[in-house]
């Protein structure tokens, strides 16, 4: 499949041995999937890194949100991203991540961990809102299925690098984390050569309408910090509830890849369905769907856990792709600054969400985080049903 030329589209600007659009577009997917595996791959080994810098699970939620609280300057690297341009900040976003995922193995201090966590966070911040918009640059058509895709790289990066680091700890030890950094260092020089070159807009770019965007604005923080506090406490606190079952790390990261891999669907899904049958059924069904389908994935035993976070999954996911052009669609003056909002900005205040919960987790006991959780997705859904019309087509 070909299509015209970045140099055909407006915003962007072409360089030497430009790549079709497909291509591009999966270059971009791989190094999202990179990306957010050396950013997302410590569930998997939380339990293990408690122990090697000592502290009780009550710090597991601390540590994940030293990891998330980073993406809330999304907002700031989008606009930065604007008017920049060029793709500088995707490469330089991917190093960034990788380098602090490789290091994470190696440091026994707790305050080490958090400025390494933060130097990962600060990554993905780099990475995402310039990566977004380049994907919207380079296929105008089908853009929510085509947004979907490049959000698939990111989560079968989340998805298979909490089972693969827990397998390196497990059989080398922690301090071979070093090896998920490696594809990520070596695909830097692909994101320089493929990654869409787009044109900065420090003179086209309209002024921010701050007080005309407040209301959606407000209403898409809320409900994008919900589903990412959602998804960050499972991805956190189920591979504790499996360390407190007695179970080792690759069970409960195991549980987390499934969730994930199996959520591809539902990001593809998601997008499709925004494109034919609009933005707020697909809102409003994940949101309810996924504060049911969490009680059979914590409660539950044997292999039918498996099976309910492989249900869990594609429900979770639906709204990532909707979320963003969301975003986009409240900022069209900046739409990298929109994408930042939508998961960045998001990310952040869901992070902080996941501290505070954190707290509820004790050594026996892990529940109240999960019922808090599906509580909170209940009325999410009341969230939805209150974007404007304009934005839900």
């Amino acid at each position: 499949m070909t299509g015209p030329t970045m140099a055909s589209r407006p915003g962007t600007k072409d360089a030497p041995g430009a790549r079709t659009p497909v291509r591009r577009l999966v270059a971009l997917s791989w190094a999202h999937l990179l990306n957010d595996g050396a950013a997302n791959y410590l569930p998997g080994v939380l339990p293990a890194v408690l122990v090697a810098v000592d502290e009780p699970v009550q710090m597991a939620g601390v540590l994940i949100a030293a990891l998330t609280i980073g993406q809330a300057l999304q907002p700031l690297t989008g606009w930065v991203a604007d008017r920049v341009g060029g793709r500088r900040m995707v490469a330089a976003g991917l190093l960034l991540s990788s380098l602090g995922g490789g290091l994470l193995g190696v440091t026994r201090n707790l305050a080490l961990l958090v400025v390494l966590l933060l130097m990962i966070g600060l990554g993905s911040a780099l990475f995402h809102p310039q990566a977004l918009a380049g994907v919207r640059s380079i296929l105008q058509d089908r853009r929510g299925l085509m947004t979907s895709v490049f959000l698939v790289g990111g989560e079968l990066g989340r998805g298979i690098w909490p089972t693969a680091a827990s397998l390196v700890a497990t059989h080398l030890g922690l301090t071979y984390l070093w090896i998920v950094a490696v594809p990520g260092l070596a695909t830097v020089a692909l994101v320089v050569r493929w990654a869409p070159d787009l044109a900065p807009r420090r003179r086209t770019g309209a002024a921010l309408r701050w007080r005309e965007h407040r209301r959606p604005l407000t209403l898409l923080l809320g409900y994008r910090s919900i589903r990412a506090l959602t998804t960050a406490a499972l991805v956190a606190f189920i591979p504790i509830l499996w360390h407190v079952r007695g179970a080792g790390l690759v069970t409960g990261a195991s549980v987390i890849t499934t969730i994930v891999v199996a959520g591809v669907a539902g990001n593809l899904l998601g997008g499709h369905l925004a494109d034919r049958l609009g933005r707020r059924p697909v809102l409003v069904v994940s949101s309810l769907a996924t504060a049911a389908l969490i009680f059979p994935v914590v409660y539950l035993h044997g292999p039918v856990v498996w099976v309910a976070a492989a249900v869990l999954g594609p429900v979770l996911f639906l709204t990532a792709s909707p979320s963003v052009l969301i975003g986009q669609d409240i900022f069209p003056e900046n739409r990298s600054m929109g994408s930042g909002i939508a998961l960045g900005l998001a990310n952040g205040v869901g992070a902080l969400l996941v501290l505070v919960i954190g707290f509820l987790v004790t050594d026996a006991d892990v529940m109240p985080v999960f019922w808090v959780v599906a509580t909170l997705s209940v009325l999410s859904a009341g969230v939805a049903l209150a974007f404007p019309r304009s934005l839900m087509h």
